[in-house]
């Protein structure tokens, strides 16, 4: 993909430069000193890097995830950057798959603060389990679509209606991911969740105008983060191969970047290079954040995505053998090379 895209990035770099520069004078600043951010799947991960980064700038942040221990051991993470002895960190065990869930735990919350609602919301929690669609049940279905849709849903509009009612502004941070652009072989189950939380998320931008709430979401990459080594057991080798020329950054990396995007205000946030083109080249009717910077990442898209739409479907075509091999290993019944 980047060797596709070199020499249409290298045009544009000077572009690109002088317009980031000019942005700075123009751009939105928000600060979390002094905020109180609620953050999601903050035990591990992204959620974590991005609970210590807020607590390094001062805000108080609440981390939400199942697994206690887990919790425990983050919650002395963020003892470790917090700048204030005044910061109120806490720490809570709860399921967000389900509405009441989402409900009792946004009670605990914000229970600390006379139950005023936090001032930001960063929806990090869920899981990937790539898998091609013929292995899929529909108990791990179901599975996907809560941790990648239901996970985030049930909160926005828990905290949604807590805003409203209190007449209250604040920022609702959810999380997709590059698949919530682009279709990759092996996320059959997985990408529809990401993809519905952008309409979510496009949705309510515009029906928030009406409260004065701010709607954020991030389309991060390949992230090196422990759901990385449990997403790549299961995702098929052709996945694998395809993914293997995108660089990745850790949770640390991501968090800065998520952070300066909700910071400026913008809406689709995707703070590097391959995020930037998808954005730009499909984000329909959803805000730009800087008109020149945009124009060039579609036209990147523009000269560069057909090339590799055309280079991983060529690449699928190639793995039809070794995939026949695969699914025969797996039990699959075949009668001359097809499914029977």
């Amino acid at each position: 993909m980047y060797q596709i895209l070199y020499p249409a990035v290298a045009t544009g770099a000077l572009i690109l430069f002088t317009s980031l520069m000019l942005g700075r004078f123009f751009s939105k600043s928000w600060d979390p000193k002094g905020k109180h951010c609620y953050v999601t799947g903050g035990s591990s991960g992204l959620g974590l890097a991005t609970a210590k980064l807020l607590v390094s700038k001062g805000a108080h942040v609440s981390i939400v995830s199942r697994d206690a221990q887990r919790l425990e051991n983050a919650m002395k993470e963020l003892e470790t950057v917090r700048t204030s002895p005044s910061q109120i960190l806490r720490s809570y065990s709860y399921d967000l798959v389900t509405a009441t869930g989402a409900r009792e735990a946004l009670d605990a919350v914000c229970e600390p603060y006379e139950g005023k609602n936090p001032d930001a919301i960063f929806m990090l929690a869920g899981s990937c389990h790539p898998r091609f669609f013929i292995e899929e049940t529909e108990e791990t279905m179901i599975h996907q679509m809560n941790q990648t849709y239901w996970v985030q849903a049930w909160t926005a509009l828990e905290a949604s209606k807590r805003m409203v009612r209190d007449k209250s502004k604040g920022k609702i941070i959810f999380h997709s991911a590059y698949i919530g652009y682009i279709t990759l072989v092996g996320y059959a189950a997985y990408g529809p969740g990401r993809m519905a939380l952008r309409a979510l998320a496009d949705t309510l931008r515009q029906e928030f105008l009406l409260y004065d709430i701010d709607v954020h979401i991030a389309f991060p990459g390949t992230m090196y983060t422990p759901g990385y080594d449990i997403e790549n057991a299961t995702k098929p080798k052709i996945t694998l191969k395809i993914e293997e020329t995108d660089p990745g950054v850790t949770g640390d990396q991501y968090a800065k970047g998520l952070l300066r995007g909700v910071q400026k205000g913008d809406f689709h946030i995707s703070p590097d290079l391959l995020g930037n083109i998808f954005r730009a080249s499909m984000r329909g009717v959803a805000p730009s954040g800087n008109f020149v910077v945009d124009s060039l990442w579609n036209f990147i898209g523009w000269v560069g995505l057909p090339i590799w739409r055309m280079t991983v479907d060529s690449t699928v075509k190639g793995h039809k053998k070794e995939h026949e091999e695969y699914l025969t290993s797996k039990g699959f019944l075949y009668n001359n090379g097809y499914l029977a």
